[in-house]
């Protein structure tokens, strides 16, 4: 199947994981190898601005994460479960059985959880991690011991009644309408012109599947699992944080103690933007990328010197 994006037409492939199906696009024949992984509700499409531009340097994969995208969403049980474990061998494996060797990986938001998780299980399968707005997991447990006595509580009994599946599902029917995803868009992004129909329509459409819902409300009762600050020491190849400023929901000041790990290349601040820079300014997040990707791949892959400027 086909699907048309902003700047390209671009084939959606799958590939069966553990006995699910997997979407994923790819671009680009020649080059390091590139994977693009999405954030929370999201999906491979929300590279569409992004994958073209890498892949005239780079082989570039955006993959649909379990439970995401057109990717199954099969229901939460003791075979399968929507963590960051499940994810990182889920990146792990495409990477030996798709790409065929160690790749780049490129995350936003919690996709960037995923992709360090990926690269510390399977240390022989990446080279090096970006993470764009990194999840700072701000509802995990142990994060809730430093905020006040009335959100911690709050926030755990949203939770609590969350679990309550007719309670659940009612709540997921309000979040999952159009009006309501432009909203919560418009709220991430600082650009508004960048919410468009076709931004809204790529996370409705899978969100409509009657799986969808329960996956929703199995990770937004996740509290547990890894933090940024869990995985960065373990990394076993380099880092680089891309951080939007305006970002409502990932303080960008709490962003840049990532930075402070040895792991750590450098942190390059989007003045101005919000959650997902890649999407909202890509002519000026796609130089970044593509200028460290290039740092690390004996500069094989650059044209001139100037190629990448920014």
């Amino acid at each position: 199947m086909t699907e048309t994006s902003f700047f390209t037409i671009t084939t959606t492939q799958q590939w069966l994981w553990r006995g699910y199906p997997i979407c994923y696009q790819s671009q680009g024949d020649n080059g390091p190898a590139v994977v693009l992984v999405h954030g929370f509700g999201a999906s491979c499409g929300h590279w569409r601005k992004n994958l073209p531009e890498l892949a005239t340097h780079c082989r570039v994969y955006a993959i649909d994460l379990l439970g995401f995208g057109g990717s199954a969403k099969p229901t939460p049980s003791n075979e399968i479960s929507y963590t960051f474990e499940t994810w990182g061998q889920q990146i792990g494996d495409f990477c030996r059985e798709v790409v065929g060797g160690p790749a780049f990986l490129v995350g936003n938001s919690i996709g960037c959880i995923a992709a360090m998780q990926a690269a510390v299980d399977n240390r022989d399968m990446v080279l090096g991690v970006a993470l764009i707005n990194c999840s700072l997991r701000l509802l995990h447990e142990r994060r809730q011991q430093n905020i006040s006595w009335g959100r911690r509580v709050g926030a755990q009994i949203m939770q609590q009644l969350l679990s309550v599946r007719w309670f659940g599902r009612w709540f997921y029917r309000q979040v999952a309408q159009p009006k309501s995803v432009r909203k919560i868009l418009l709220q991430a992004y600082q650009r508004p012109e960048a919410v468009t129909d076709e931004l809204v329509d790529l996370i409705m459409k899978p969100a409509r599947e009657p799986e969808a819902a329960d996956v929703f409300l199995a990770f937004t009762r996740y509290s547990q699992g890894p933090l940024p600050e869990d995985l960065l020491p373990k990394l076993p190849c380099p880092a680089m944080v891309i951080w939007g400023t305006a970002d409502p929901w990932e303080p960008v000041d709490m962003g840049r103690e990532l930075a402070t790990f040895d792991t750590v290349e450098r942190f390059v601040p989007v003045e101005g933007m919000g959650h997902c820079p890649q999407d909202e300014a890509p002519e000026l997040v796609n130089p970044i990328l593509a200028e460290w990707i290039a740092s690390h791949s004996d500069g094989a892959y650059r044209t001139g010197p100037s190629d990448y400027c920014f």
